[in-house]
């Protein structure tokens, strides 16, 4: 779609709104509700990960203005059928006994790598392993022991710590809850070169996330900082000292000049 379509695009003046745990893991995300009538704890069928999965609800929907970024933001398919909710148990049974018997192989087979997360395929029969490793690893092995147990197709899935961050959520030490688990839809690169023309010490842990990396938002006033700084005093001198007077005039909030 260009920028002429998106402009020409017309969008609902509101749209309802319901917070929705993916799988029951991580943040409450803001998801469209459609028409559903749903209430808290309810089981919903949405897309994650590009494949039908669930969500359980956390908030009841309620209207909200509608702005042009929300047009990205996930959508319940619908509630959760009868049908539905057996598969959502059953998936849930074995995500739990899935990520017991992984951290027991990893162990036993002394693999660097971190399980974050296990859920199941609602197309097919696979089962589908989330892991970080500071470097690459030779799990063939643990594949072949989990096919084995499990059955079906096994899919290890090798994330960054940022995605990490993002699926498991929390909050930062700003006391909001983390930006990429709250809002962000993708990752843009953050570097120290980036943050330096902000004026920012790069010496202080305040401005690393809890992933370990560098805070995100501090792309966020990127641009407000070029225009600031672009947009500054003069570098030239308010006095010159080589008149041979020179005043200084100060004047007070309330003194009345």
């Amino acid at each position: 779609m260009t920028i002429q379509d998106e402009l020409l695009e017309t969008f609902p003046a509101t749209i309802r709104i319901a917070g929705v745990k993916v799988r029951d893991r991580g943040d409450v995300k803001k998801v469209g509700a459609a028409d559903a009538t749903l209430r808290v704890g309810d089981r919903v069928m949405l897309e994650a990960d590009g494949e039908p999965t669930y969500g359980v609800v956390y908030s009841e929907p309620q209207a909200m203005p509608f702005f042009p970024p929300m047009r990205v933001m996930k959508t319940i398919s619908r509630k959760a059928t009868l049908e539905d909710l057996g598969t959502i148990e059953r998936h849930e049974r074995l995500a739990q006994e899935g990520m017991a018997v992984c951290r027991k192989r990893i162990a036993a087979q002394g693999l660097e790598m971190k399980l974050v997360e296990v859920y199941c395929s609602f197309e097919r029969r696979e089962m589908t392993f989330i892991y970080t490793a500071p470097d690459r690893v030779d799990f063939r092995q643990l594949v072949k022991e989990l096919a084995r147990r499990f059955g079906g197709r096994i899919e290890m899935l090798h994330i960054g710590e940022r995605e990490e961050a993002k699926r498991l959520g929390g909050v930062d030490s700003c006391g909001l809850v983390l930006c990429c688990a709250a809002f962000m839809t993708d990752f843009k690169p953050v570097s120290v070169k980036k943050a330096k023309t902000q004026g920012l010490p790069m010496d202080e842990n305040r401005l690393i996330g809890v992933c370990g990396r560098l805070k995100c938002c501090l792309m966020f006033e990127l641009q407000e900082s070029h225009t600031a700084i672009s947009a500054g005093p003069s570098a030239s001198p308010l006095i010159n000292p080589t008149r041979a007077s020179s005043s200084v005039s100060v004047h007070l909030p309330g003194d009345g000049r």
